[in-house]
């Protein structure tokens, strides 16, 4: 007996290559025999379905359906442990354009920043910012271009409702108590993870910067803030990170950080292990649970040194240690390298994975020019000690809007350290963190004293001047005076 084996409908790439006509005799009608199908390489990156159907005179046919794993572009992807090791960085052609513009821009004008989506309409672009899916659609060209090394784009994920609720120059679009989290969840998170979700863009290594300053905001300002105590309940932002956290860990090429804030935030003990705990509590409510967070990520769009050269924790000062300096205020860390190796230990002692990554924000810490110590202090005074010798030069480490003598710090590089997958540039330099004065606009975006350079302060900076610079516009816009003095006073220096 004769069974034969045919394709029907679907994808014609799709055949019988071996088997297509096999004999069955009485002596080996018992035994199986195999029908291979094949798929012939083609230029679409769909997995294409057809159906093939087992057919022989007198017995009832069988039909069933193939289907390919299209391969185009590349093997098909897998989540690595570090999606920055052996890959070329996306170049943010609006950026890019920008920072060529300036003069000296030229040197940092093709390195890798991040994508900000920082409101709904930002998904679907402007006439003078690109979409979503038109960055991504560029990452697939830069990836392309560049051999075969792999792509990783890098987009933050910011619009929580009640977003940065302490902090006005930030404030977003959505507000819990006018249907934010509902409206976060169909018309930013969805939309946004089913554009990741194209298999076009399946070969990319997508990284995903998950809402910065909101956990943290909930350890150190609920009391101080309504909109923060708020944002500490239903609908808020633990029910929001773990949304997203969902959504986007779904997608196999798709990469998430927390935001952990900075050492001078959550680098007191009445903050530090209480923020552990807070990280713990929220990712292990998501689907996947700790495996749903690829890591932390720390400085995001700040200004704190990456390591202070001159000085640690321990250093002591005619027998005064310098967590008794003004400065420092007694805070366990003085710079984000040690301050996220200790988080990173203390998440995993928590119950995080083993090969939890760090990324740390670096595109405005360098704090170079003729400002910066070239060693320490011969002051036995230990607060004189500590301001000659901090490269650090804000007036107050809580001071973070427009930072006067800021400097381009260490460019993005992949497994700096032990623990760490990368330096980043997350906050793209230029782009302002928040208007100097009052100024309209239909971002949702407020005036934060903070980014007055004349304003006293207040208990969050120890009412102290804010040391912003002048004449900025709102946060995201380009500040042509910022760029130019990142520019002058980066570090390592521009060659």
């Amino acid at each position: 007996m004769t069974v034969t084996s045919t394709g029907g409908s679907g994808d014609t790439n799709l055949t019988v290559s071996a088997g297509a006509s096999l004999t069955f005799t009485p002596d080996n009608w018992n035994t199986p025999q195999t029908v291979t199908l094949a798929a012939a390489q083609d230029s679409d990156t769909t997995a294409g379905t057809r159906t093939f159907t087992v057919a022989s005179t007198g017995l009832t046919s069988r039909t069933v359906t193939a289907t390919e794993a299209d391969d185009d572009g590349g093997t098909n992807p897998v989540h690595v442990e570090n999606p920055y090791a052996g890959a070329t960085g996306y170049v943010n052609p609006d950026w890019s354009a920008k920072a060529a513009a300036e003069p000296g821009g030229a040197a940092v004008a093709n390195i890798s920043t991040a994508v900000w989506m920082d409101r709904i309409a930002a998904i679907g672009g402007s006439a003078s910012a690109m979409s979503l899916r038109e960055h991504m659609d560029e990452a697939v060209a830069q990836d392309a271009a560049n051999g075969t090394a792999p792509l990783t784009i890098q987009v933050v994920i910011y619009n929580l409702p009640n977003r940065d609720c302490s902090a006005l120059a930030s404030n977003g679009e959505l507000r819990i108590a006018q249907n934010g989290f509902n409206r976060y969840k169909a018309e930013y998170i969805d939309p946004i993870a089913g554009i990741l979700d194209d298999p076009q863009y399946a070969n990319l290594r997508i990284v995903t910067i998950i809402e910065p300053d909101s956990l943290p905001n909930l350890i150190t300002n609920t009391d101080q803030f309504a909109d923060c105590r708020e944002a500490d309940g239903p609908g808020g932002y633990r029910d929001g990170v773990r949304y997203a956290l969902d959504k986007l860990h779904a997608i196999t090429n798709v990469y998430t950080y927390i935001d952990a804030a900075h050492h001078a935030w959550l680098g007191w003990d009445s903050n530090f292990q209480p923020a552990v705990d807070l990280f713990y509590q929220t990712v292990a409510g998501t689907a996947a649970g700790v495996d749903s967070v690829d890591g932390f990520i720390v400085n995001t769009a700040n200004y704190s040194a990456l390591r202070e050269p001159h000085f640690t924790i321990n250093t002591m000062v005619n027998g005064t240690t310098v967590r008794q300096s003004e400065w420092v205020d007694w805070n366990y860390y003085i710079d984000e390298a040690s301050f996220a190796t200790a988080l990173r230990n203390a998440l995993i002692a928590k119950g995080f994975r083993q090969g939890l990554g760090m990324l740390i924000d670096t595109s405005r810490n360098g704090w170079g020019g003729t400002a910066r110590p070239s060693g320490p202090s011969s002051s036995t005074n230990v607060n004189t000690f500590v301001e000659e010798s901090r490269v650090d030069r804000r007036i107050h480490a809580g001071n973070w809007c427009n930072q006067s003598g800021a400097g381009l710090g260490e460019r993005p590089q992949a497994s700096p350290a032990a623990g760490f997958d990368a330096y980043v540039w997350i906050k793209p330099p230029g782009e302002s963190d928040g208007a100097s004065r009052e100024i309209d606009n239909d971002q949702g975006k407020r005036f934060d004293r903070m980014c007055d350079p004349t304003y006293t302060g207040n208990e969050l900076n120890g009412n102290n001047l804010t040391g912003a610079l002048p004449d900025a516009p709102i946060s995201g816009q380009w500040f042509s005076a910022q760029f130019r003095e990142l520019l002058r006073n980066a570090y390592p220096p521009l060659s």
